[in-house]
């Protein structure tokens, strides 16, 4: 069942753990390609130095102030797209950037897409996922309660859950080292340990 816009309305913290198990859905013409949620990190708010919406409201920051559900694709380096999703309250801005995703369906896609046969490195980091799933910033604002770009519950049990500091924000100060990283416990398509 696909997930409703009041999960996502949530404190990012919970999204971030609770999307977990959950899978990520996108249709494109060339196929579907579908992967079970496994890494995900939380960005909270004007406050964390390692969120986006840190450094004010601009044209890129703007889809993290809108309502919730909503898609925030960006570019970094130049080259990997990364995909968040917007959540909370509407005015603040607060993102669960996904990490990596175990592949599910349409492998066959993921493979031609990313050039390489090891189904582990399909979509085992955030730039890869997208690569993977073609998520770029067209899909930016997408609504995740479309029908393009979204997340399916299928019941599965919750998984068991590892927090961890997240990745690359040493710029963030004391920011950088809340454990707000969440994995799946011993899944081997986690972007790194």
């Amino acid at each position: 069942m696909k997930i409703s816009r009041s999960f996502y309305e949530k404190s990012t913290l919970d999204v971030a753990r609770q999307l977990l198990g959950k899978y990520l859905v996108r249709k494109h013409p060339d196929g579907t390609t579908v992967g079970r949620i496994v890494e995900t990190e939380a960005y909270v708010g004007p406050e964390d130095k390692a969120c986006h919406a840190s450094r004010g409201r601009t044209a890129r920051t703007e889809i993290m102030f809108g309502p919730a559900g909503h898609a925030y694709v960006y570019l970094v380096y130049g080259f990997h797209h990364m995909l968040n999703i917007v959540t909370e309250q509407k005015d603040f801005p607060a993102a669960v950037l996904i990490r990596a995703v175990e592949p599910v369906r349409g492998i066959a896609l993921m493979k031609k897409r990313r050039g390489i046969d090891e189904p582990r490195q399909f979509a085992s980091g955030p730039g890869k996922l997208c690569e993977a799933f073609a998520i770029d910033r067209t899909l930016n604002g997408s609504d995740l309660c479309g029908s393009v770009l979204y997340i399916r519950d299928d019941g599965d049990l919750t998984p068991g859950i590892i927090a961890r500091p997240r990745i690359g924000v040493d710029y963030a100060g004391k920011w950088k080292h809340k454990p707000w990283r969440f994995l799946i416990s011993g899944n081997p398509f986690v972007s790194k340990l």
